[in-house]
């Protein structure tokens, strides 16, 4: 049975350079609050001094060996590098977790997915995992500080547990971060023509232009990311003036409306909704506009002008 830590080539501890808590602290913030046993034990902690820790809940356990060292919950992404960090070099982030990383999709933290090469491991609640007999060089990367599958080999794995609709939205994010090309995605597809879902994925790289996302789609991530920034809860497509607007905060007289999404490209289309726009204004409303590229690429930026422009 194959067990090499095929991870282990682009990803590792971080090495041990002192001894005490600032020493423990440093390497707890470059990993995200977790913390592996050999570090523990090589900045000087004893095992007794361990177990004291676990009892006086300053140490929490996350797996065996794996702990959550100096703080009372799990950061972002924090449960992945447990997982990493627990396979010791013999696992790789994939799937919905890899889009996470890659920042495909807005799927949950949890379920962990990990996918293992030629190794057994036991199920347990939080972490999925998926076997491979093998996977090419160019299946791994490092990203975030973590073991990752490559762009093209997390939308193929995708493909097997997604359904079209969010398979297309993941692959025009993809596309439109710059993360890959479509020639990439089909010659990683070649090497792997038998995966579920390969037709679908196939059929994407076929229609030779970025799929289009809707403006629903878009809608919903923005909502998200307001909610996750706790500010106010937007009215979705409400009316106002006689015409719907993607969100509004009647209060704040703030629009939010989404640009590019394949609603906005004919000329008609252009200057309706500038004319829109003088008309929100002269009603005493801003008016923001957002691209599709702009929630791709820099959704903090997006989020932070409106912010801005709540708080004015």
């Amino acid at each position: 049975m194959h067990n090499s830590p095929f991870a282990a080539e682009v990803w590792g501890l971080e090495a041990v350079r002192g001894r005490g808590d600032g020493e423990l602290a440093r390497l707890a913030e470059l990993q995200r609050g977790v913390l592996h046993r050999s570090q523990l034990i090589e900045a000087g902690l004893s095992p007794a001094a361990i177990r004291h820790r676990l009892a006086t809940r300053s140490l929490h356990r996350l797996y065996p060996g794996v702990y959550l060292f100096g703080r009372p919950r799990l950061e972002a992404l924090a449960a992945a590098t447990a997982a990493v960090i627990h396979f010791a070099g013999r696992a790789v982030l994939s799937h919905r977790t890899a889009a996470l990383v890659w920042r495909l999709s807005d799927f949950p933290e949890l379920p962990v997915e990990v996918t293992l090469v030629g190794l057994d491991a036991r199920p347990r609640p939080g972490l999925v995992v998926h076997r491979r007999s093998s996977l090419l060089s160019g299946d791994v990367c490092r990203h975030s500080r973590l073991p990752v599958t490559a762009p093209a080999r997390t939308l193929i794995d995708l493909a097997s547990v997604l359904g079209r609709d969010e398979l297309e939205a993941a692959y025009a994010v993809a596309l439109r971060r710059g993360l890959l090309e479509p020639s990439q995605l089909a010659q990683a597809l070649a090497a792997s023509p038998r995966v579920k879902g390969a037709a679908s994925l196939r059929e994407l790289i076929q229609q030779g232009r970025e799929p289009t996302l809707t403006r629903s789609h878009y809608e919903r991530k923005l909502v998200q990311l307001l909610e996750r920034a706790q500010l106010p809860k937007p009215s979705v497509n409400a009316q106002l003036l006689g015409m719907e607007v993607d969100l509004l905060w009647p209060e704040q007289r703030l629009v939010v409306e989404f640009d590019g999404f394949g609603y906005h490209s004919a000329r008609r289309s252009f200057e309706r909704d500038r004319l829109r726009d003088q008309r929100l204004v002269a009603a005493g409303y801003r008016v923001i506009r957002v691209t599709a590229r702009q929630l791709d690429r820099t959704p903090e930026a997006v989020i932070a002008r409106v912010a801005a422009a709540l708080a004015h």
